[in-house]
């Protein structure tokens, strides 16, 4: 497999430094993107930068992976028009934690000679002085050539702290350290990473220059991948809620598998080279076949399948879709009855629910009474209102019509104590306590 071609007809080629692809088929080479550790989880937006390392890996070359303890202490000033909030040390490492578990889902740590490793620059940066670094680091870049910087220039016009300032010259060094300790040759990463990854090679450059084989021209190297965004140039990554994270205690399955599942028809030809390891062939394919029944989704579908289950396992895939069956499917009350009782709370997690009271059982004479006296108005706000949506056959309950707005409240409780109330195609969950 040849890793440019491969990013090529994917979409995932932005931009590289001469000679990299010239280094990248001649021999197996070390390559490295980094990863700050602002949350305990990494969300989809990162997806893309990891999708970087699992190709360069099944390429047949050698994936680093850097988390930044030391560096996000700082926080990166690029895309961004204010300073990031300070985090303690014990966040950092929570965080650190976190990221190194989910990385592991993706890159292959034990397979020989391009097995993955992962790094934590706070290793090297936790002993070195300030005076240290402004000779090893310092003393090699113009201020002239950081402030050239595209990162740099746009916060000039806003303010820009000089911690901020020195967060190029410190992701340099990470660059100079690996490439001088591990054999690290190339620094890949998102679009708007250019300044900072190009800020290393040109460090190497002016520390190692004279002191490497003259015949060699091109010491490191960078490469970067288009930022994702939505076809109506929105960015992509975000849900209503906020970002989608990969760890499913942030966003949960159903959620993950949803996000994907909701791509436009216009943005999934993209997101699917992205994000997916199908081939050329089988992509062409569901493209084919898309097009013959777009109401289908196939498109939609393999993409979410493919991405819940590489992030979230079989079993986060199996669960996201009989959630996405019993919300928004064909279920039936069987299926409400088969489900466990730990899966239950995660399918209907978002789903509105209201708490009834052994008081607020009593007051329930009927169907009608339940869905708004009961509630407290939380499911319609009058007795009116919910005898109208019973008697035009607008409500189910446990997923069967009901028609009479004078029939007996339910003996038949999920789990003993939920009920499902569906008006039309929303639900909403009622909960014995």
């Amino acid at each position: 497999m040849n890793f440019i071609e491969e990013l090529r007809w994917r979409g995932m080629l932005h931009d590289m430094t001469p000679g990299t692809e010239e280094q990248l088929t001649k021999e197996m080479t070390a390559g490295y993107i980094g990863f700050d550790p602002t949350a305990s989880s990494l969300h989809i937006g990162n997806l893309a930068t990891i999708m970087l390392l699992v190709h360069f890996q099944r390429a047949g070359h050698k994936p680093f992976a850097l988390v930044g303890g030391a560096t996000g202490m700082i926080g990166d000033p690029s895309g961004r028009s204010t300073e990031r909030d300070y985090l303690s040390e014990e966040t950092l490492r929570r965080n650190q934690e976190g990221i190194r578990a989910q990385l592991t889902r993706f890159l292959d740590f034990e397979s020989g000679a391009n097995a993955a490793e992962m790094v934590n620059n706070y290793d090297w940066f936790k002993n070195m002085t300030f005076l240290d670094f402004l000779r090893e680091a310092g003393q090699h870049l113009t201020v002239n050539y950081m402030v050239a910087k595209d990162s740099v220039k746009k916060r000039l016009e806003t303010g820009l702290s000089f911690m901020e300032f020195s967060y190029q010259l410190l992701q340099g060094y990470d660059f100079y350290w690996l490439y001088k300790n591990k054999g690290v040759r190339l620094q890949m990463g998102g679009s708007d990473q250019w300044g900072n990854i190009t800020t290393g090679t040109e460090l190497i450059r002016r520390k190692d220059s004279g002191q490497t084989d003259p015949q060699e021209e091109h010491l490191a190297f960078a490469l970067t991948t288009p930022l994702i965004t939505k076809s109506d140039g929105t960015k992509f990554g975000k849900s209503a809620g906020g970002n989608v994270w990969l760890d499913s205690k942030m966003t949960s399955p159903y959620q993950f598998y949803q996000f994907w599942l909701n791509a436009t028809d216009e943005d999934s030809p993209r997101l699917i080279r992205v994000f997916t390891l199908l081939s050329r062939e089988e992509i062409e394919e569901l493209e084919r076949q898309h097009a013959e029944a777009p109401h289908l989704r196939i498109l939609q579908k393999a993409l979410a399948q493919d991405v819940t289950i590489r992030v979230h396992g079989q079993a986060g895939f199996d669960l996201a879709v009989k959630a996405s069956e019993v919300l928004y499917g064909k279920a039936t009350l069987e299926t409400l009855q088969q489900i466990q009782a730990d899966e239950f709370e995660v399918i209907f997690e978002g789903v509105p629910q209201t708490e009834l009271s052994a008081e607020d059982l009593e007051q329930a004479q009927n169907l009608t009474d339940l869905l708004s006296v009961a509630t407290r108005g939380e499911v319609y706000a009058s007795k009116g209102e919910a005898r109208r949506a019973i008697s035009q056959n607008a409500v189910s309950i446990n997923k069967n019509k009901v028609s009479d707005p004078a029939a007996p409240v339910p003996i038949e409780w999920l789990q003993g104590r939920y009920l499902l109330i569906s008006k039309g195609k929303k639900n909403h969950l009622l909960k014995k306590v």
